[in-house]
């Protein structure tokens, strides 16, 4: 055989060997990888202490903002729970960059001459979601947001002062919920649902205020 062709045949094998251990490198390390991955993902520890860290955090804001939500909703005759859980569910328990930066807890909407911030923000139309660029309000704290809050639901909007009627009507949270969807408070068509879900879990109508019984 002629040497070039030695020559040849030595360096395609070790090519060829070289390629192998390459590959048996990367499988290695691909399948430490999966196993390091697996194993903190399989943690139950660790499950369980970011859960812990989550509830309690969110638990805190419950705390830290119920107090200031019973205050404000007395005077309107709003039931305490659907605040609450209207503030969980818009903020992110206070964790949304609206509620975070701009103390606005509830989503709500910038019109006139007021301090707005423009956000892109989802909404639901015509069967679908659709991410629109909205103008929210900024209030200067969280208690300003829940004041403000309050008072769109018993003064309405300036198109319809009687837009929320209906939820200040409402003797239960179940019925108030439902009535925020269909008073337009929101788009979002499992709205009520989520409402009464976030008072349930976190057992929200205990801040509702409790009617005496009549005497006979």
């Amino acid at each position: 055989m002629p040497k070039r062709i030695k020559k040849q045949q030595h360096w395609t094998n070790k090519i060829t060997r070289f390629i192998a251990k390459l590959i048996l490198v990367i499988l290695m390390i691909a399948g430490i990888s999966k196993f390091s991955s697996t194993q903190t993902n399989d943690n139950p520890t660790s499950k369980t202490l970011a859960t812990q860290v989550q509830q309690v955090t969110q638990y805190h804001f419950i705390r830290t903002i119920a107090p200031i939500v019973k205050t404000t909703s007395a005077p309107y005759h709003l039931l305490s729970s659907i605040t609450l859980a209207q503030a969980c569910l818009e903020s992110d328990f206070g964790q949304s960059s609206l509620a975070s930066q701009y103390h606005n807890l509830f989503g709500v909407k910038a019109y006139g001459d007021v301090p707005k911030i423009k956000l892109d923000t989802k909404e639901f139309v015509n069967g679908k979601w659709i991410t629109i660029s909205g103008s929210f309000r900024v209030y200067e704290n969280d208690t300003a947001s829940i004041q403000g809050h309050a008072r769109l639901l018993a003064n309405g909007t300036t198109w319809n002062p009687k837009q929320y009627a209906s939820v200040l009507q409402a003797k239960d949270y179940k019925t108030a919920a439902n009535a925020l969807y269909t008073s337009g408070y929101a788009t979002d068509p499992t709205y009520a649902k989520k409402i009464i879900e976030m008072i349930e879990t976190y057992h929200l109508d205990q801040y509702d205020a409790k009617t005496p019984p009549t005497t006979p």
